[in-house]
């Protein structure tokens, strides 16, 4: 069976990755035409580590990740204590595997090592797939076309594929933006910043955390109301712009935004929930199908989920109509939940128990409809 999925970001290298390990043939194709070291920090919460214990590349990120030993909630302007989650030794007891945060790029990397050398094709901008029922035919913007039995969509938010599968729609902007930077740690002078901590204001709020175990970078990332009239994905943005949106808020923040020395603007997107995953012989994964706000850190976990649960159901019948049904099944209740309390963005802001999140193995987790 020729399975092509387009898109090798970390839920369609996921998704490679595993239908490779268990004998399918598999070829990607991502329309960057490298990948680059992109500033930016993420939580690889345990959810995620099963699945990349499973991929044996556990063991590598957690040698170069950050072990938080807590995840705290504060007050935007007198920095009280909303709420500790103990992380660490506790958090690895309580959910069956660490939480860590890391580069971006240090995660993308140890899934790509596990996907097969030569199997994936750069420069490949899907421009058409078309599909009757029994192969699928892809068209890309270099003028190459493939032909595949199956075709994953595990290209984004303003997914292609997702045309083929429930029509033309537009990723739209939700009126907040988010402010990125990435920098040494050096440059604020001594002070000491509390990792991994969540500063909740009353429309915005900014998280700011270590990105490997040298705590040689620091990384903050914002959410804060604004405007977005580009057509870029991204733009540079002056201090002076952050500390407007952050003004009055703790000094320990300020400090942070006011020492970093280049910051980026992006804005955040999301799409219309579908309730269609698949047709015929087209499935899409993460972003394409559910795309959410990034308030729950979990929207690449929730793809990595999705990629796990995919080859389980592929592996499960040989009919890929029954393998799509069963496996919108036992994600969309999930998916669904962590797009809403994503849009409220209220998780872990007072006490709260995430075991539903972050306990949630995908690699055994039973097939069929789950609750959440």
């Amino acid at each position: 069976m020729r399975i092509a999925v387009i898109g090798a970001g970390l839920g369609g290298a996921t998704a490679a990755a595993l239908l490779q390990r268990v004998g399918f043939q598999v070829r990607v194709y991502e329309q960057a035409r490298w990948f680059e070291r992109i500033g930016a920090g993420i939580h690889v919460s345990a959810n995620v580590m099963k699945v990349l214990r499973h991929l044996d590349a556990e063991h590598r990120l957690s040698q170069i990740g950050i072990h938080p030993d807590k995840f705290t909630s504060r007050k935007w302007d007198t920095g009280e204590v909303l709420f500790e989650l103990p992380l660490g030794s506790t958090g690895e007891q309580n959910y069956g595997a660490s939480y860590i945060t890391v580069h971006r790029h240090d995660l993308h990397a140890a899934i790509l090592e596990k996907v097969q050398p030569g199997t994936i094709a750069f420069g490949k901008q899907l421009t058409d797939a078309q599909s009757d029922g029994v192969v699928a035919h892809l068209r890309f913007s270099d003028g190459s076309a493939v032909d595949a039995d199956i075709v994953i969509g595990a290209d984004g938010v303003n997914s292609k594929l997702r045309e083929a599968v429930v029509g033309p729609s537009r990723s739209r902007f939700t009126g907040a933006v988010a402010h990125r930077a990435i920098y040494p740690s050096a440059l604020l002078g001594g002070m000491q910043v509390q990792n991994c901590t969540k500063w909740w204001g009353p429309n915005s709020h900014i998280l700011i955390y270590y990105i490997e175990q040298s705590r040689n970078e620091i990384y903050l990332v914002t959410s804060a109301k604004g405007e977005w009239h580009s057509r870029a994905p991204w733009e540079f943005c002056t201090q002076e712009e952050v500390a407007r949106s952050f003004e009055g808020f703790h000094p320990e923040v300020r400090k942070v935004i006011a020492t970093a020395p280049q910051v980026t603007k992006w804005p955040i997107l999301d799409i219309a929930p579908i309730d269609k995953w698949s047709d015929g012989n087209l499935v899409l994964l993460g972003d394409a199908c559910h795309a959410m706000m990034p308030y729950m850190a979990s929207g690449a976990a929730m793809a990595i989920e999705d990629a796990a649960v995919l080859t389980r159901c592929l592996l499960r019948s040989d009919d890929h109509a029954a393998a799509f049904a069963l496996y919108r099944a036992a994600r969309m209740p999930r998916v669904g939940t962590v797009q809403r309390i994503s849009a409220e963005n209220s998780f872990l802001r007072d006490p709260t128990d995430p075991t539903w999140v972050f306990g949630y193995d995908a690699v055994t987790v039973p097939l069929g409809p789950q609750q959440r």
